[in-house]
């Protein structure tokens, strides 16, 4: 799909956000990794564009950290696909905040640091805390109205985000009080997101970030019977994240980016420069990443932006930019989908006759597969519908749909 030819192999991977100018589109997301000012900087002199700061507080907002906070799904072979969270916004001062702020935009005056806010709904709270903030020198305001466990308890997080009246009204105070823009973090725990997205603009949002993680119950320890992570036996419904939710923050990406008009900064499950790259085809301007900073450390940003210039280059694009939505009018409607015959084809030289495509063909398909001990895998053309199960399953790529 050429667009531009590249000279002397040279892409841009800049990317702009609500009006604000990133040297690439990598942004830690607010969480553990963004936990202190120390972390921020370390990872800015790696390399990473943004940050959003674990969410800040008002002083008066008592959290306490229960110990285990982490629990995860893994593969057969230990890769971690699913990971669930029971941890809070930031126990230290705001004040402590303040300084740091002030200290990594001195430091690093070309990196996007975003704060992320939370605060009782009180208008006074959220005017003073996105006030502080902005006065400190921060680029952007990013408002949770979304975390799924233990804030919403105090009628804050995703207790707001799932309100559109509470969304609109709280955006329209942050809005009021500081010039820095304004961006709402949306929970995917809602039923109609679109709705939230749109009480969020008309609440003077400049952007949105989605999406936080997803409520979640991860698994019951069978030997003792604990709900998982087992904080002295009791647990709670935490936040999951991680690869597994990333079809989750795509599909509300696509929606965001169909429905509404404002800048999105995606997030959910992304581990590599291709799941980045996803979420700009359906429309995210930047993206940021937290649990795979959790599992694989900070030096991930080397592989995601020499990933993302290689593939411009291969594919001749000079500019990131052009990607942006490139992929979002081919989301549609059921309805819309073109009905052809399609069949399953094999290739035979793929094929080691290992029969796990006959079983499932048979057990959840239509029968459509068999082995013959003379010409192995054989197909019924009048029988295969055509729905690619077997293809999913087949660990050689034998099969494929024609």
């Amino acid at each position: 799909m050429p667009l531009n030819n590249i000279e002397n192999s040279k892409v841009d991977i800049t990317m702009e956000f609500c009006g604000l100018k990133f040297p690439n589109p990598f942004v830690l997301a607010s969480g553990p990794p963004t936990a202190y000012g120390s972390m921020i900087k370390r990872a800015f002199k790696m390399g990473w564009g943004g940050a959003v700061l674990k969410t800040l507080k008002p002083d008066d907002m008592d959290i306490e950290y229960v110990k285990p906070r982490f629990s995860v799904i893994k593969t057969g072979h230990g890769e971690i696909v699913g990971f669930q969270n029971i941890e809070l916004v930031t126990k230290r001062s705001l004040s402590v905040w303040l300084e740091e702020i002030k200290e990594i935009k001195r430091e690093y005056p070309d990196r996007v640091l975003i704060a992320s806010i939370m605060a009782e709904v009180e208008k006074k709270s959220w005017q003073e805390l996105a006030s502080k903030v902005e006065e400190a020198g921060i680029d952007a305001v990013e408002l949770n109205f979304s975390c799924p466990h233990g804030m919403p308890e105090k009628g804050v997080g995703a207790a707001i985000g799932q309100d559109a009246q509470l969304t609109e009204e709280i955006t329209r105070w942050v809005k009021e009080a500081v010039n820095v823009p304004v961006i709402v973090k949306l929970t995917p725990n809602v039923t109609d997101i679109t709705a939230i997205a749109k009480a969020a603009k008309n609440g003077g949002a400049d952007g949105l970030a989605a999406i936080n993680t997803v409520q979640y119950l991860i698994g019951v320890d069978l030997d003792t019977l604990e709900p998982l992570p087992s904080v002295n036996g009791y647990s709670t419904y935490g936040g999951y994240s991680g690869l597994a939710v990333k079809p989750i923050g795509l599909r509300t990406v696509a929606q965001l980016a169909k429905y509404t008009d404002l800048p999105i900064s995606g997030i959910g499950g992304i581990t590599s420069w291709e799941h980045a790259l996803e979420y700009m085809l359906l429309g995210a301007s930047c993206v940021q990443l937290c649990t795979a900073v959790m599992i694989k450390g900070f030096s991930i940003i080397h592989g995601l932006i020499k990933g993302l210039e290689n593939y411009l280059m291969r594919k001749e694009v000079d500019s990131l930019k052009k990607l942006i939505g490139r992929s979002i009018e081919r989301v549609t409607d059921y309805s819309m989908l073109k009905v052809e015959t399609k069949t399953v084809e094999i290739k035979k030289d793929w094929c080691i006759n290992c029969g796990e495509c006959v079983k499932v063909c048979r057990d959840a398909g239509y029968n459509a597969l068999t082995l013959n001990p003379d010409r192995g895998l054989i197909i019924d053309k009048n029988k295969c519908d055509g729905c690619s199960l077997c293809t999913h399953i087949c660990s050689r790529k034998a099969l494929y749909i024609a």
